[in-house]
């Protein structure tokens, strides 16, 4: 089959891009891969979830069955269980006769007073009394197992058992109670709830009755003792009273006294005031004695200043003018003399004035603070004989202030007592269920199914996480960031077609060695035996991208390896060989395992001859060549006998010249190596070829084991042109929609095998 006839046929442009696409192999591509590949990842990465779950749908099926069976059998096994509701209406235990006060605070002991009711009702007390009352012993716990308690634990026992089976609910924005209890006996819990309820009500009324009476009875005896007290009280105050002759003990006592110690204060305080100003101006005279005059704003001063001002501007302009004996200067001089003495004779007189008018004021002040004294002791004495008269009158007041609450409380008690009827009233009797109350089957039934579904996806999503595999072409590239050449889909067939393809230990005992042989060949000369199957059209897009990865010209020595065995490397040797062979140029496909070669045998050749007898010099090249009769310009070199140091033979020198010969007669010259990590034989080889193709499994290949390979190839010095995905399950790995699909639908059925590309 001619190239130009691959490309144009309309089946083939369905193939996936990335296959077509070898040109991102070279160095200048890949930022453009990385951008392209983050792109498809940020547009897959909303649909993983659901592709996970489609994947592992019959992993949540499975669970999701079991739940839900496991939960029907349960219900259905289960004993009913009916549950019988009496309803009481509590009141709030207010007095008749309240306060203003008590009335605002009703609301909140309201919902303590409910509460406390709900607690009561859960009491041990009410539970024993109701056991007993309808001796229930017998019913809460079995005879057999009362046995093995203790007699002093039996009564524990039973009450636990008894409120294990109550509930006592408050209905919302009611004073309603709800009581029920729970039983097999539909009977017997209507008459456990109604006897409860009934012996609620009797206890709260001998509560109430009982409260009642000790009250009356605990005031009458404080009544008798605070009368006692009243009497004596009153006494002690009319005594002292007597005794100090106080008389007016009204509002006004010792007001005379206190007020003129209060008019003292203020007489004191108006001296102490006009010292501290006359203080003032006397200190600032006498240090600034030239300015008296206008400091106390004294007529005569300021005049004979102003006088002896205007004669010392005479004086000063007779003596510039004239000289200071001048007749006019000299009389000018006397003048000043004269007026100079006046205003000395002035200051002194002030001065005395001010000094005489801060002491009298000191004085006044001094003699204001003794009689405040004075009557300050006066206002003590009186004081401390009102402190004790004070406090007999507060005692006798408060006495007789609780004896009066305490009467009236007491005839409020009597009142009451016979006035109130019950707060407590049982609006329904319990009747007893006509339906169970649990198991409800139905529901626990969807809950099981919904809770199976939950754990089914959980658990999908935990074996998802725990699988270190390589599944999509998108994960390879971004892991490797190495380009995929092309995608091998798995193909589902018959039941028969996948035991005799597994390749495993088991199909082995299961079909034999000849099922395994049959097999192997189907799928690795599926291009030659069915060329218009889907793994034909993979391989031959292998082909086409292979021939474009590098940039000059296409490779001609190329190893097919891959990380661990079974990946699917030697099929896809030979059908990248023989697709490459249909282009009619000479191809060879060479065995590079000597330890287990199986390219002969897939082709049906003998294996006498090959490169370990070609290494060790038994024979030459030409003779251990032969020819696929199928392809005659396809040539096989087998891989020989096995010999005893593959290793060293592949590392020697004549397996460098072997290489190079080859290459001089073939167009293309197709190796399969052993795999990576099991042995060095591809590392070695990977250094002699012009590029690697790299095998991985989906599903199957680790992802450390894929890194780690590329590692050792890239150390070795090879150039990696991509990776073969194998065995790619289209259907759950979410490549709806994509190239493959028109293949994988349009053959199914047509060529029913089972897994692509076994070892």
């Amino acid at each position: 089959m001619q190239l130009n006839n691959f490309t144009t046929d309309p089946d083939r442009r369905a193939l996936p891009a990335p296959d077509l696409s070898p040109a991102v192999s070279t160095p200048r591509a890949l930022p453009a891969m990385e951008a392209s590949l983050a792109t498809a990842q940020d547009y897959v990465s909303l649909a993983t979830y659901w592709h996970t779950l489609l994947k592992r749908r019959w992993t949540v099926a499975t669970i999701a069955i079991i739940v839900t069976t496991i939960v029907a059998i349960v219900s259905f096994k289960m004993q009913p269980i009916f549950r019988a509701t009496s309803r009481v209406q509590v009141e709030s235990q207010t007095p008749l006769i309240q306060s203003i006060e008590e009335l605002f605070q009703k609301d909140n002991a309201d919902d303590t007073f409910v509460q406390t009711q709900i607690q009561i009702l859960k009491s041990e007390n009410l539970a024993w009394r109701t056991i007993e009352e309808l001796q229930l012993a017998g019913i809460l716990i079995k005879p057999k197992n009362m046995a093995k308690i203790l007699p002093e634990k039996r009564q524990i026992r039973l009450i636990d058992a008894f409120k294990n089976k109550l509930t006592v609910e408050l209905t919302p924005k009611t004073r309603m109670l709800a009581v029920s209890f729970e039983d097999p006996d539909p009977q017997l819990a209507a008459l456990v709830s109604t006897s409860l309820v009934t012996n609620y009500i009797d206890y709260s009324f001998r509560e109430k009755y009982d409260a009642t009476r000790q009250a009356s009875a605990w005031m009458e005896q404080q009544l008798d003792e605070l009368k006692a007290k009243v009497e004596s009280s009153q006494q002690a105050l009319v005594g002292y009273e007597r005794e100090h002759q106080i008389v007016n003990t009204g509002d006004n006592k010792g007001s005379m006294q206190e007020q003129m110690l209060s008019d003292m204060g203020r007489d004191l305080t108006a001296a102490k005031s006009d010292r501290l100003q006359k203080e003032s101006l006397y200190q600032e005279v006498v240090a600034n004695r030239d300015q008296l005059a206008t400091l106390v704003h004294d007529d005569l001063l300021q005049k004979l200043e102003e006088r002896s001002a205007d004669l010392q501007d005479q004086y000063n302009e007779a003596v510039s003018q004239y000289g200071p004996q001048f007749p006019k200067a000299i009389r000018l001089k006397g003048e000043i003399d004269g007026i100079r003495s006046q205003i000395a004779t002035e200051q002194t007189r002030v001065l005395a004035r001010i000094r005489k008018d801060y002491t009298a004021t000191v004085t006044r002040e001094k003699l204001a603070a003794g009689a405040v004294a004075a009557q300050k002791e006066v206002v003590g004495a009186q004081n401390q004989l009102l402190i004790q008269h004070n406090i007999l009158q507060h005692e006798f007041e408060g006495n007789q202030q609780l004896y009066q609450s305490l009467m009236q409380r007491l005839k409020n008690a009597t009142v009451s007592a016979g006035l109130q009827s019950t707060n407590i009233h049982l609006v329904d009797a319990a009747l007893a269920p006509g339906d169970p109350v649990r198991p409800k089957k139905a529901l626990n039934i969807a809950l099981g199914f919904l809770a199976g579904v939950v754990l089914g996806v959980m658990f999908s999503f935990a074996q998802e996480g725990l699988d270190h595999s390589i599944k999509t072409a998108e994960e390879v590239e971004s892991l490797l960031m190495t380009p995929v050449l092309a995608v091998v889909p798995l193909q589902r067939g018959t039941e028969s077609a996948k035991w005799a393809i597994a390749g495993t230990k088991w199909a082995l005992r299961r079909h034999g060695e000849k099922s395994r042989q049959t097999a192997n060949q189907s799928v690795a000369l599926c291009i030659s035996k069915n060329p218009q199957s889907v793994l034909a059209e993979a391989y031959r897009a292998l082909r086409t991208s292979v021939l474009l990865s590098l940039a000059v010209n296409p490779p001609k020595l190329i190893l097919v390896t891959s990380a661990q065995a079974g990946e699917g490397k030697t099929a896809t040797a030979l059908n990248l060989a023989q697709s490459l062979a249909q282009r009619k140029g000479q191809v060879v496909i060479v065995d590079g395992d000597l330890r287990k070669g199986g390219i002969a045998k897939v082709l049906g050749l003998e294996n006498d001859k090959g490169i370990s007898t070609i290494l060790t010099g038994g024979d030459k090249l030409d003779d251990a060549l032969q020819v696929y009769a199928a392809q005659p310009n396809l040539a096989v070199l087998s891989s020989g006998p096995v010999p005893p140091n593959p290793a060293e033979l592949i590392a020697s020198d004549g397996m460098a010249v072997l290489c190079r010969e080859l290459a001089k007669r073939f167009e293309h010259v197709i190796i399969d190596s052993p795999p990576v990590l099991a042995v060095t034989d591809a590392t070695i080889m990977a250094g002699l070829v012009d590029g690697v193709v790299l095998v991985a499994e989906s599903g199957r290949t680790n992802r450390a084991g894929l890194m780690r390979t590329r590692a050792v190839l890239e150390n070795a010095g090879a150039r990696i042109l991509g990776v073969v995905l194998n065995k790619l399950d289209l259907r759950r790995e979410g490549y709806y929609g994509y190239g493959y699909g028109y293949y994988y639908y349009s053959h199914y059925g047509k060529y029913p095998y089972a897994r692509a590309a076994s070892e």
